[in-house]
């Protein structure tokens, strides 16, 4: 349930109010926006009269949610969320590109991506240091090794850094780390979820691959139920029928979710396509789309890349990706 209170309500009310919903064990959400100021009513509110509540002086209306994510919903809060990363703002229409290798292979690799992507506009440096792999054969990460060396690229180059958490048991490994990025297999790892959701960092949450974007908006609500509200959505793509990409890009999350959600929205192109040539295309797409940001693989030698080396870009071509998103963000459609 929310209410939405009158322009000029009266403080002293508002505390009774408050007060007495907390009476109810019901927890209350307080969006401050430009115009409006909402509360947002968590909890059983099944008892609560509507009517009542819709006649006290301070309140202009009184709505039921039928969705079942409250904090993550823009109804809560009307305004876009800002998540800030350092001095890098994702959100309300701040757009940043993320950018570096799927995998953290040496310091060498990295620091030279890392200072070749800056270079171009990255905001933020990734790089997997725990990697999920389909195959128990394939190049697994260098672990916390890779967490050290993505700090040392940081160090060097001022860029945030993002990567992977696998298990709940690596996570003091993550304490250095600037955003936390769980990806599509872990979406719903509740225990996971709950967990971050007790850190203040931002937690960067990719749709899983066959995941509506309701339980998208559910997982969110994990993290934001437990105290943390940092969280940035990823569309990286979904399993379809169709083969002849590494994942279908559901570019039409963008505007839905934009309606659905007040938390940022970035895109994948990469792991959605599986092919270098259609990742700036798509990216281009998802800029256009309302997109608050993108994340793109880039490595500087991606024939011999120890992950993913086909859907990575050269920094070369990262930097003529950045020239195109660059003369299309003016025209997105943010509505």
């Amino acid at each position: 349930m929310i209410l939405v209170l009158k322009e000029n309500y009266d403080k002293k009310q508002l505390e009774n109010l408050t007060s007495w919903l907390k009476e109810q064990n019901i927890d209350i959400h307080l969006s401050q926006g430009k115009q409006t100021t909402i509360l947002g009513l968590i909890g059983d509110t099944s008892a609560l009269d509507i009517d009542m509540l819709s006649t006290l002086d301070i309140v202009e209306t009184a709505k039921r949610i039928q969705e079942p994510y409250k904090n993550a919903n823009r109804k809560f809060h009307p305004d876009d969320t800002v998540i800030s990363v350092g001095d890098v703002k994702i959100g309300g229409g701040n757009f940043g590109i993320i950018a570096g290798p799927c995998s953290v292979e040496s310091e060498e690799q990295l620091c030279t991506i890392a200072e070749d992507v800056k270079a171009s506009g990255a905001k933020m440096l990734r790089g997997g240091a725990f990697k999920p792999r389909t195959s128990p054969y394939a190049f697994q990460g260098l672990r916390e090794k890779g967490i050290e060396l993505l700090l040392r690229a940081k160090e060097k180059t001022g860029l945030p850094i993002v990567t992977e958490i696998m298990d709940l048991s690596h996570l003091p490994l993550f304490k250095d780390v600037d955003v936390i990025q769980v990806g599509a297999r872990n979406m719903q790892n509740f225990e996971l979820l709950k967990e971050l959701g007790k850190t203040n960092k931002p937690i960067l949450l990719k749709r899983g691959l066959s995941s509506t974007l309701q339980e998208l908006l559910m997982s969110a609500e994990y993290i934001m139920a437990g105290g943390n509200s940092n969280v940035i959505l990823c569309e990286r793509g979904i399993r379809t029928f169709e083969t002849a990409t590494r994942n279908t890009l559901d570019l039409s999350a963008v505007p839905l979710l934009r309606q659905m959600t007040h938390l940022p929205i970035i895109v994948d192109p990469s792991h959605a396509t599986g092919i270098a040539k259609l990742v700036k295309p798509m990216a281009v797409a998802a800029t256009a789309a309302g997109s608050d940001g993108l994340i793109i693989e880039v490595h500087n030698d991606p024939p011999h890349a120890l992950c993913d080396g086909a859907q990575s870009l050269t920094p070369e071509q990262f930097a003529d990706l950045k020239k195109s998103v660059d003369n299309v963000l003016p025209f997105a459609c943010r509505s």
